[in-house]
């Protein structure tokens, strides 16, 4: 399966919002109606870079 678009940043800061609030990763898929891998992605790159931008955005291109 290929690559699909790019989250909102409003989607990616909600992630983060439920898991600031204790929900679960499943709770967090099931609000959001996003994959637990793609939440799971983005707390881990929120907690390792401290952001939620995607790499295109970071870089300032």
């Amino acid at each position: 399966m290929g690559r699909s678009q790019e989250l909102s940043e409003a989607k990616c800061s909600t992630s983060i919002g439920c898991h600031l609030c204790n929900k679960s990763i499943c709770e967090s898929s099931f609000l959001l109606n996003i994959p637990r891998s793609t939440v799971c992605v983005i707390i881990t790159k929120w907690k390792q870079l401290g952001t939620t931008a995607t790499q295109l955005a970071a870089t300032g291109l």
